[in-house]
C-alpha cells in the first residue's frame, strides 16, 4: 500500500511539473478575458445570447469552440455578420488583433477548445510541399480545387480561395470546420500534415511554371487550349495553303 501511495505521488509530482503554469496564465489573461467579455455584449450577445448559448435559428452556441474559432470567425471579417445568408462572407474584420484576442480568450473561457495555434505550427517552410499536396488532394481538392482556388457547393454555398488566407487562418480552418467545412482534428490531419498543407498553398505563389494558369484545374483546360490552337494552326494553314493554289 505504501509503495502505491509512492508511486502515486511521484507520478502527480512529474504531471505537476510536466504541465504549464495555469496561474500564471489565467494572472495574464484575466484582464483579457474581462474585456473581452464586454467586447462581445456589445457586439455578439444580440445573436449569440450574454451567455454565449447561441438561439435557436439565429445563431449557434459557443461555449466549447475554442479560441481558434473566434479567430478565424473574427479574423476574417466573417462575423460579425454583415447580412444573412447562405454562408458568412469574408471581409475586412472589424476588430483589430488585440479585441480580436480578447474576445478569443473569453470566449475560451467558457469551455475547453481548439487553441490559436502557434506561428511553429502555422510556418510553411518547415513544412513539405509535396506531402502537403497529397494531403490537400485528397481531403480538399474536392472543394477548394486543385491548388485551393475555391469552387461552388450547393445552396447557394461556397468553398473561399486559399491563396490569400493566411497560414494561422488556414490551420485554424482544418482545426474548426468552420460552415460548411468538416472538422479536421488532429486524429484526422495530423499537425505536421496541416503545416504541410500550408507549405503546399504557399508553394503556389510561385506561379504556374508554363505561364499562364489557365485556371489551374489541370489537363483539361490545359488540352483544350492545346487543341484549339493547333486546330487554329490547322485551319490557317489550310486556308492559306488553299489561297497560294488558286
Amino acid at each position: 500500500m505504501l509503495l502505491v501511495l509512492v508511486l502515486l505521488a511521484l507520478i502527480t509530482g512529474i504531471a505537476a511539473m510536466a504541465a504549464p503554469s495555469a496561474t500564471a496564465a489565467d494572472a495574464a489573461s484575466a484582464d483579457d478575458v474581462a474585456a473581452g467579455e464586454a467586447l462581445f455584449a456589445a457586439n455578439c450577445a444580440s445573436c449569440h445570447g450574454l451567455d454565449a448559448q447561441g438561439q435557436d435559428g439565429v445563431a449557434p452556441s459557443l461555449v466549447g469552440v475554442g479560441a481558434a474559432a473566434v479567430d478565424f470567425q473574427v479574423g476574417t471579417g466573417r462575423m460579425p455578420m454583415q447580412a444573412s445568408g447562405p454562408q458568412a462572407m469574408a471581409k475586412p474584420a472589424q476588430f483589430d488583433q488585440d479585441e480580436i484576442n480578447q474576445l478569443a480568450a473569453w470566449v475560451a473561457s467558457l469551455g475547453a477548445g481548439p487553441a490559436i495555434p502557434t506561428a511553429e505550427q502555422v510556418d510553411g517552410s518547415l513544412g513539405d510541399a509535396a506531402a502537403g499536396m497529397e494531403v490537400f488532394r485528397t481531403n480538399c481538392a474536392m472543394c477548394h480545387g486543385s491548388i485551393g482556388g475555391g469552387g461552388a457547393l450547393t445552396q447557394g454555398k461556397f468553398a473561399p480561395s486559399l491563396l490569400e488566407t493566411t497560414p494561422t487562418h488556414i490551420y485554424e480552418a482544418m482545426l474548426t470546420g468552420p460552415q460548411s467545412m468538416p472538422v479536421f482534428n488532429d486524429a484526422n490531419i495530423t499537425p505536421e500534415n496541416k503545416r504541410n498543407v500550408i507549405a503546399y498553398l504557399e508553394a503556389q505563389d510561385a506561379g504556374s511554371p508554363g505561364g499562364l494558369s489557365l485556371g489551374a484545374i489541370g489537363p483539361v483546360s490545359e488540352g483544350l487550349w492545346a487543341w484549339l490552337v493547333l486546330l487554329g494552326l490547322i485551319i490557317g494553314a489550310t486556308v492559306w495553303v488553299g489561297a497560294r493554289s488558286s
